[in-house]
């Protein structure tokens, strides 16, 4: 196994997550340190205090992937006597990297939301908000029938011919390839000047647009000719819509007061804060991690029965209360249950020798009496 560089690790990571799926100046990515340099040891963690950086020296993490920005607004000055001032200081002695994922890791397929959703036991599961349809492209590629399948494993690899929830998927026609290497080539097949005529397959894969560059690169290095023919088509449809938020049905309804119950010890939230009647049931739900004040529409209009969302303006209540919107709001800190997500999925996505710890640093600033 070998060490990455954070460079590596981030890009794994951004193809989980891409940065495209923030929102419209989020600032994400990297927010204090270099990623050029080998990392074995990574922090997860939903915000980033002194606390945190404290905990990231004392475990060796050279590297933090966090949920909420550090640095949310620009700076005009860095003092080191202020708090955020003085953990950025202590971060650049300690040569610790910040990368920020914010609202990219809601939007991301099994991010933040998916997290929520199926913590909840939601099934059926739908887009609340939808912010993003990826467009795609089809690669298709002619390859001597000896390196078929090390083409279409490569490309597989590189995340082409992913359907739905299907992987690897591909489709071959066999034919005849014909060329004439110059003087100048070196073929893999064939002699200079000499016509060739070679059994052939015609490879094609779909793959999302943004991932393209990626695949054919792929494809390439594991193609034998020195000249790869291959063709890309632009594609009318397009994957199912991303966005923020998530809705879906309990395996079951229930009474808001039991739903409620059952968000605290999923969430695992000593209170929650709820809108509407106790004793209303209540089965279809909307989930949306962090502050969801601005889409009590969207949940509305989705059918859920309960939404679920953090950081509830009174008025807001007010309005989901006039139009019959239940409501539980368990706060903002339940966006907590991306540490172990990443953990897990960054865990399992290279073989690498590098640890994804979780941060055990409680950042959640309300106490309940």
């Amino acid at each position: 196994m070998k060490i990455p560089n954070g460079q590596q690790i981030i890009e794994e990571f951004e193809k989980w997550s891409p940065k495209f799926l923030a929102m419209e100046g989020d600032p994400i990515g990297l927010h204090v340190g270099t990623l050029n340099k080998k990392v074995e040891r990574v922090l997860v963690t939903l915000d980033v205090n002194e606390h945190v950086v404290d905990e990231a020296i004392e475990k060796g993490a050279s590297l933090i992937i966090a949920h909420h920005p550090p640095i949310y607004r620009p700076m005009k000055n860095l003092q080191t006597d202020f708090p955020q001032g003085r953990m950025i200081e202590k971060l650049i002695k300690h040569d610790i990297a910040v990368y920020a994922a914010h609202t990219n890791l809601d939007v991301a397929k099994g991010g933040v939301n998916d997290l929520l959703a199926d913590a909840l036991g939601l099934a059926e599961t739908k887009v609340l908000v939808p912010t993003y349809e990826a467009e795609l492209v089809k690669i298709a590629v002619f390859v001597p029938e000896s390196h078929e399948e090390q083409v279409r494993e490569a490309l597989g690899k590189a995340g082409a011919g992913a359907i739905g929830d299907y992987e690897f998927c591909s489709y071959t026609l066999s034919g005849t390839g014909r060329f004439r290497p110059t003087e100048a080539a070196d073929p893999y097949i064939g002699e200079a000047g000499k016509m060739e005529v070679t059994a052939e397959s015609k490879i094609e894969v779909v793959i999302r647009k943004y991932e393209k560059d990626r695949a054919i690169r792929a494809m390439i290095a594991a193609h034998p000719y020195e000249e790869v023919a291959y063709d890309v088509f632009t594609l009318e449809n397009k994957e199912e819509a991303m966005g923020l938020g998530r809705v879906g049905t309990l395996p079951a309804d229930m009474s808001l007061e039991e739903f409620a119950e059952l968000v605290k010890e999923r969430l695992d939230v000593p209170a929650a804060r709820v809108v509407g009647d106790l004793a209303k049931r209540v089965r279809k739900v909307a989930v949306l991690g962090g502050d969801g004040n601005k889409y009590i529409q969207a949940a509305k209009r989705s059918g859920a029965d309960v939404y679920v969302t953090g950081d509830l303006y009174f008025h807001v209540a007010q309005d989901a209360e006039a139009m019959d919107l239940a409501v539980v709001d368990p706060g903002h800190h339940v966006e907590k249950i991306m540490i172990q997500g990443v953990v897990d999925q960054m865990s399992n996505r290279q073989n690498w020798q590098c640890e994804f710890l979780p941060s055990e640093v409680d950042t959640e600033p309300f106490r309940f009496k």
